[in-house]
């Protein structure tokens, strides 16, 4: 590649992708909020969808934490609280290798059962043929750079790919530093680029619609008209109107 050519990938292009990223999720909850949906399809069949899909969504989930931690933790801090670079790299191996394999699983089931079940097969929109394909090759392309670590003298992306992706918050990228990377970083760090960008005009963007909230929603409380009471969680953000007496409950 010449300089230009890694300026426009390495340093250009993902401030493109961040920027049509958030435009386009805001533009999407503007004028089609209620599109936030993963339109399920579990009435159609669900004995597959139970297996694919917790494989996938928690796989994804350890896989997003993995990075996260690989990316934005720099190798000073890890040693800072005594973690061996030795364990670090054989803990990223074992624990990314098995998240990545178990959602690249569950989205073979998902994708079997999209091809399998007519109903599913038929409620297959034009974003889901891309967003199918591009999100098994940016798992591949991952599990490729993660069993290269197996090699006796590995490349060591936390003082390559790392320092790129935090020198973008400086907004002064170190192009070099990715341009050195071998192929299959770059690989899977340019598809997963188009996966962001493509992310908010697709199905995925239902992940940002996740029901964190329900979990610290206040309790509603039943009070029936004689003295038993009894606690639920709510469906909804009020509180029930009650006429019985007043009673401390316990939350």
């Amino acid at each position: 590649m010449t300089g230009r050519l890694h300026v426009a990938l390495w340093g250009v292009l993902p401030y493109l992708t961040a920027v049509l990223s958030v435009t386009g999720t805001a533009w999407r909850y503007r004028y089609d909020r209620f599109g936030f949906t993963t339109r399920s399809s579990q009435l159609h069949e669900s004995r597959l969808l139970r297996l694919g899909g917790p494989l996938f969504h928690y796989g994804l989930f350890l896989v997003a934490a993995g990075h996260v931690i690989g990316l934005l933790v720099p190798e000073w801090l890890t040693e800072r609280v005594h973690v061996q670079e030795s364990l670090y790299h054989a803990n990223a191996l074992f624990v990314g290798g098995l998240a990545g394999l178990a959602t690249l699983t569950g989205l073979a089931v998902l994708l079997f059962r999209r091809l399998r079940v007519l109903p599913v097969r038929a409620a297959t929109s034009r974003s889901d043929r891309l967003v199918y394909p591009l999100l098994a090759a940016v798992l591949l392309a991952g599990l490729t750079a993660t069993a290269t670590t197996l090699r006796p003298h590995p490349y060591d992306y936390r003082r390559g790919v790392s320092i790129w992706f935090r020198s973008l918050f400086t907004l002064d990228p170190n192009v070099p530093a990715m341009a050195h990377a071998p192929l299959v970083y770059q690989v899977h760090a340019l598809l997963a680029m188009a996966l962001f960008a493509v992310w908010p005009f697709t199905r995925l963007v239902h992940a940002f619609t996740a029901p964190v909230g329900y979990l610290f929603r206040p309790y509603v409380v039943y009070r029936s008209r004689g003295t038993h009471i009894t606690e639920a969680h709510g469906t909804g953000p009020y509180r029930a109107r009650h006429t019985a007496p007043k009673q401390t409950v316990r939350r």
